[in-house]
């Protein structure tokens, strides 16, 4: 028998109409998972892992320099890197890894910050060479720089907020009571989800001064007192006053860097001393070859890495009439002997990631050390009026030592000591059990 043949499905302006709503269903559908499911993750990486707070450190310094100050490492001997990293990962459970390579990049050896905050010992790697591997957490030993005493100055007078860790076993600070505005001394980056930070660093003494300077002023000239930002492997900033303001303003702009170089007329070379932040030595070197390779550079015979433990060293041999001079402006122009660091101060406030100025960013530091000190204070007077309140119940009983002898000597029951005493001096249980410890 023959199948009876189905009649056409018309697509008709209401069929077409069911199939765009559908779509649109769908399409809510899609953007409800991943609302449901992305945005708790890209919150997790702004406010746990890429941005820094006020303090000037991202949770994984934080944790790890926690942790070093808790296993005494502040003012005394050294210990192996393995150490500290097995204890980190009470705080920290990413893995042995990540927490070294975060020791590393806050080590003296490393030569990332301007002021480290990991004394080290051993094979660190340098920051300006992406070939420089560092050893193993096993060979290298590190303790606190002596500047994080001005980190951890009063942590346990309950100047901030503790938290359980990831498992609750113990307790970990939220922030950490620095008592200067680290957040502007040492360089801090990071790649978050749809944002980013980028903070460039300053000097300490001129941070500090301006510092003091707007606490007395709020309206006083940040120019008169810091000027331009401070790298740490040097170079040489193209200064420019309008962008410099722009960036002090709004948080956002770019700074030239360009490299230092010396001419060696003796050996006809250029030695190159200091680069840019945001380049390697490798970067240059590969790229100068590249541009001799393709015939843009002809005054170059040979260029090699020279770096030692003097220090950073790239030396270009140069043929002979060169002009050192004018052959280091072309390459200012081609290479990145001379590059822009990105200034994008994002820094987490309450919880909350905002981009500020640097006025700004002194106002936030500033308000956040009153609060350290105020609750300091309060844990500090408190204290005392504990210890107070012992002696106004050691006072009572010493007016009349012998009657509180007797009272000891005639209670039979070690447990009615206390009671006795409260009754016949008329004093509350903790000076009693005070005075009956004595």
């Amino acid at each position: 028998m023959a199948r009876k043949k189905q009649p056409k499905r018309e697509n008709t302006p209401k069929m077409q109409g069911f199939i765009a709503g559908a779509g649109e269903i769908q399409a809510q559908d899609i953007n409800d998972t991943l609302r449901q499911n992305y945005m708790p993750y890209a919150m997790s990486v702004i406010m746990s892992r890429a941005i820094p707070e006020i303090d000037g450190f991202k949770p994984s310094h934080r944790k790890l320099l926690y942790t070093m100050y808790k296993m005494n490492l502040l003012g005394s001997a050294r210990t192996k890197s393995a150490n500290i990293v097995g204890q980190t990962m009470k705080l920290n459970p990413h893995g042995d890894s990540a927490i070294y390579d975060t020791m590393v990049r806050l080590s003296r050896g490393y030569e990332a910050l301007l002021h480290p905050y990991v004394d080290s010992k051993g094979n660190f790697g340098k920051f300006y060479s992406r070939d420089m591997a560092w050893a193993a957490s096993r060979y290298t030993e590190a303790r606190l720089d002596p500047i994080c005493r001005e980190l951890f100055r009063d942590i346990d007078k309950d100047t901030v907020d503790f938290v359980d860790n990831y498992d609750s076993t113990m307790k970990e600070p939220t922030l950490l009571p620095a008592a200067f505005p680290s957040v502007l001394v040492n360089a801090n980056t990071g790649i978050a989800v749809g944002m980013a930070s980028s903070i460039c660093p300053f000097n300490l003494a001129e941070v500090c001064t301006t510092a003091a300077e707007l606490i007395r002023d709020p309206e006083h000239d940040i120019f008169t007192t810091m000027q331009a930002p401070d790298f740490p492997g040097g170079g040489q900033i193209i200064f420019d006053r309008a962008a410099m303001e722009q960036i002090y303003k709004t948080g956002r702009g770019s700074i030239k860097v360009r490299s230092r170089y010396t001419y060696d007329k003796s050996a006809n070379c250029i030695d190159i001393t200091q680069i840019p932040p945001t380049t390697t030595i490798e970067v240059i070197v590969e790229k100068v070859i590249d541009l001799v390779k393709q015939g843009k550079v002809k005054e170059i015979t040979d260029i090699r890495d020279e770096t030692g433990l003097d220090g950073l060293k790239i030396t270009i041999d140069l043929k002979r009439g060169a002009d050192p001079d004018k052959l280091m402006q072309r390459l200012f122009r081609m290479t990145t002997l001379e590059d822009s660091f990105s200034c994008n101060f994002n820094v987490l406030i309450a919880g909350v990631p905002r981009v500020l100025g640097v006025r700004e960013l002194f106002e936030e530091w500033t308000a956040f050390r009153i609060e350290c000190v105020r609750r300091r204070t309060h844990y500090d007077l408190t204290k005392k009026k504990e210890k107070l309140h012992l002696l106004y119940g050691l006072k009572a009983i010493l007016l009349d030592i012998d009657k509180a002898v007797r009272i000891v000597r005639e209670t039979e029951e070690e447990s009615e000591v206390v009671p006795n005493l409260m009754i016949g001096f008329g004093i509350d249980e903790i000076q009693a059990e005070y005075v009956a410890e004595i």
